[in-house]
Parts: C-alpha cells; structure tokens; sequence
C-alpha cells in the first residue's frame, strides 16, 4: 500500500512538473446534436497516432446504445496518399461535466476529451485533455478566418498552451 502511494504521489509531482499550468476548463453546456457531424481538423499538438497525416477529419454520430460513434481519418503525408481510418466510441464522463467526454480507440480503454472553447454557432471547437500533452483546433470548414484563429490562439496562450506547437493540418 505505500508503494501504491508513493507512487501516485510522484505521478502528481512529474505531472506539476511537466507543465500542469494549464487552463484545461471546459464548457459547461453542450447540445450534442449540433456537435455530431464532421468536423475539419484545423491544427493539433504532434503525436504518434496521427503522425505524418494531412487532410484529417473527425466524424461524431449517435449509436443505437447511447454512446457517439468516433470515425477519424486523415491522408498519409499528402491528400492523395494512403487513407488512414480508426473507428472508436465517446461517452459522458462520470462527473457529468458538459464539455468532459471519454473516447476510446483500444477496447476499454478511454481518455479524456476535454472541449475547452466552442464557437456559439458551433463553427470551431478547441479539444485538449487533462494532460496539456493534447491540443486540437477543429472547424466545420478546411480553414478558419483569420481573425477567428487569431482569437482561438489568443484563448489557448491565455490559459497556457504552447501555441507554437501547433501543427497546422493541410486540407483540400
């Protein structure tokens, strides 16, 4: 048992250490009718699940037992090159938060889709996690307005991301 705690007592300190400094609140209400449907990803924090993909989307339906279908695709390393797809589900997190889902791609196994900002009209979406490792621009459109970029990116330093790790995705 103090194995078990200590460990989760330098999980805490490594997490504080790697930049836990991040305003990863989210959205209190949702209308989860107008956020199914596809969205364009417009920009993403790297990492080895979509590494070298250009012209990704994410597509979000209803499924028969509650739960939002999660269909993810994207081109490798240019939009005529091989079409990659993963198919994963999303849920209502436990504490019932609006803006806080879980989506697994691997069985069981779920992580946290956390939506940080959406636009009133539903337009864009900005998603992270309560890691800040994890970052997502997303629009209903391949590009967004210049100043309506400008604004998401003013939010996202605000509240502490790194915005110049930002990987602008190339679409059609």
């Amino acid at each position: 048992m103090k194995t078990v705690l200590l460990s989760l007592a330098l999980c805490g300190m490594c997490s504080a250490a790697i930049g836990q400094d991040i305003d990863n609140s989210t959205i209190t209400s949702l209308d989860l009718d107008r956020y199914l449907g596809k969205w364009y990803e417009v920009a993403r924090y790297d990492h080895s699940f979509e590494r070298d993909l250009v012209g990704c989307t994410t597509e979000y339906s209803m499924r028969d037992d509650g739960k939002i279908k999660v269909i993810n695709s994207g081109y490798l390393k240019t939009l005529d090159g091989t079409y990659k797809e993963s198919v994963g589900k999303a849920k209502a997190k436990r504490n019932g938060t609006a803006g806080q889902l879980q989506v697994s791609f691997f069985g069981p196994f779920y992580s946290d889709y956390y939506i940080l900002d959406l636009a009133p009209d539903y337009s864009y979406s900005v998603v992270g996690s309560s890691s800040p490792k994890y970052l997502w621009i997303l629009s209903r459109t391949p590009q967004l307005a210049p100043e309506v970029k400008g604004k998401i990116l003013r939010n996202l330093q605000q509240r502490g991301y790194d915005t110049g790790k930002l990987l602008w995705v190339k679409q059609r």
